[in-house]
């Protein structure tokens, strides 16, 4: 079955880095679009990033737009979160997920629910 386990997680000072790498077993990885979500406490859960299969199309929040950078290596099979500058607001549970369906909207990179599957989440904490 496909598992994906995220790792990379942990404390950090608010300005510091952190990179979350995300390994996938079980699916084809260089036919699905990876993404990255992230939930807060008492929040709803967020898109941050996606990267397309090639990884020749990349997809940003506003809010980590010029801070964080998504990359993929195939052969690996595994995402990656370079999370720079961080901020306490960027303190929550960060998920990757995979897409096996072709996205025809951009919209769609956008939204869980197109994701079919997920990792368990890793914990990141931003302290002040």
């Amino acid at each position: 079955q496909v598992q994906l386990v995220e790792s990379g997680g942990g404390l950090v000072q608010a300005g510091g880095s952190l990179r979350l790498s995300c390994a996938a077993s079980g699916v084809t990885f260089s036919s699905v679009t990876m993404g990255w979500f992230r939930q807060a406490p008492r929040k709803e859960r967020e898109f941050v990033a996606a990267v397309t299969p090639s990884g020749g199309y990349i997809y940003k929040a506003d809010s980590v737009k010029d801070r964080y950078t998504i990359s993929r290596d195939n052969a690996k099979n595994t995402v990656y979160l370079q999370m720079n500058s961080l901020k306490p607001e960027d303190t929550a549970v960060y998920y990757c997920a995979a897409a096996r369906r072709a996205f025809y909207s951009g919209s769609d990179y956008y939204k869980a629910t197109t994701y079919d599957y997920w990792g368990q989440g890793t914990q990141v904490t931003v302290s002040s």
